[in-house]
Order: structure tokens, then C-alpha cells, then sequence
């Protein structure tokens, strides 16, 4: 931390040194790291999404520790971007931005209306998919090598038959065992890298793992 500390000021970041109380007061953890940063928010646009990957968008996620993992797959598995639609938490919570370890700031995150999010994804070519237990397509199947979009629902309720409806295709995750369903985070998560790896194709050389 003292070489970071160090190179700050030659950036242009102010730096102020507090005393551990007043840093207690500051911090929203009840065991914060010693180090706290003021930073503008990333927001994104709609039109800044790419469709160079695939999108998720978070309908009615309302999980922080959700919502940041999705924002880290993502992140991880090359997605465009994360769209928070809806009732969904906030994606600048503090509890959302740990659980996205720093992917925040490293993949487009939009808050934007669900009709709106639809529209322009649609206008530029995307397939939209809605993610359900139980009845839809396999996600092993479907072609996400082209502009695609998958709507993750709420963690209790998924998303209404309105919604799913509205989208192109339904698609669920085989499981065995007797799970009732998958967490929204791990789901999201594992739609993200079967699209990372469809596009790379059977071909490319895997990454070097990062463990």
C-alpha cells in the first residue's frame, strides 16, 4: 500500500491521511480495508454496448452478492456488457461492488428500462433469451457466436410469463440431482463462459489459468 500511496500524488489524486475513527465513520465495512478511494461512477449507455459478446441483463436481481458475481463473469468471460433492468439492486451498492472484485469498472454496466434495453438490443441485431428452469431450450444449444442477450430473472419469482413471452426463445440449464434450481448468480455465470467458449471455437488455444 505505501507504493501506492506513493504514486498517487503524481496522477493528480488527492490524498488525505485520517485518523482510524473518523476512517471507521467513513467506511460502510465493519472491517474496511485501510485504503478508501472516491471515484466518478461507470455508467454506461445502451448504444455503448457492442453485442461483441454476449449481454446479460439483470431483471428484478435484487441480491448485491448476485448482482456483483454476474458483473465478474461477465467481466471474466469477455461479455459486451451488464444491463440492470427492473427492480434490481443497485449495481453501485457497496455489497455489489465487492462482489464484482473491481469488474465494474472493466465491463459497460447500464440502468436502463427493460422495454428500452430490449429495443435497442433488438434494433442492432440481438436475439434476446429468457432464462427459465424448467421447459426451455438447452443453453448448450443455442448459437450465442451471434449478437446475443440473456435476461436473468429475480432470485424467488425468475421472470413472468410476460417477459418470457416478449423474448425469442426460452432456455434452461440441465440439471440432475434433486436441486430445485440454481442460483441466479452460478446460472448467469455459466450461460456467460458457454458463450466465451462458442465463440472462441473448439480451435482456440485455452487461456493460461489464472489459479
Amino acid at each position: 500500500m505505501t507504493d501506492v500511496l506513493a504514486r498517487l500524488p503524481e496522477t493528480g489524486v488527492r490524498v488525505y491521511t485520517l485518523d482510524a475513527a473518523t476512517f471507521a465513520r467513513v467506511s460502510d465495512a465493519s472491517t474496511p480495508q485501510p485504503l478508501l478511494a472516491s471515484v466518478p461512477l461507470p455508467i454506461s449507455e445502451l448504444d455503448s454496448i457492442t453485442l461483441e459478446g454476449l449481454v446479460l441483463v439483470l431483471h428484478d436481481v435484487r441480491d448485491p452478492g448476485n448482482a456483483g458475481t454476474l458483473i465478474r463473469s461477465a467481466d471474466a468471460s469477455g461479455a459486451s456488457g451488464v444491463v440492470f433492468t427492473g427492480h434490481s439492486v443497485d449495481p453501485f451498492n457497496p455489497k455489489t461492488l465487492r462482489a464484482s472484485a473491481g469488474s465494474v469498472f472493466h465491463v459497460p454496466v447500464v440502468v436502463a428500462e427493460l422495454d428500452d434495453a430490449l429495443e435497442s438490443l433488438r434494433a442492432r441485431g440481438a436475439r434476446i433469451y429468457a432464462t427459465v428452469v424448467r421447459g426451455g431450450l438447452s443453453h448448450r444449444i443455442i448459437d450465442f457466436t451471434t449478437a446475443s442477450a440473456v435476461l436473468i430473472g429475480n432470485e424467488a419469482e425468475g421472470l413472468s410469463d410476460a417477459v418470457v413471452a416478449d423474448c425469442d426463445a426460452a432456455i434452461s440449464i440441465e440439471m440432475a440431482g434433486e436441486s430445485e434450481s440454481l442460483n441466479a448468480g452460478v446460472a448467469g455465470s455459466l450461460i456467460a463462459f458457454e458463450a466465451l467458449w462458442q465463440r472462441r471455437g473448439t480451435t482456440s488455444p485455452p487461456s493460461p489459468s489464472s489459479l
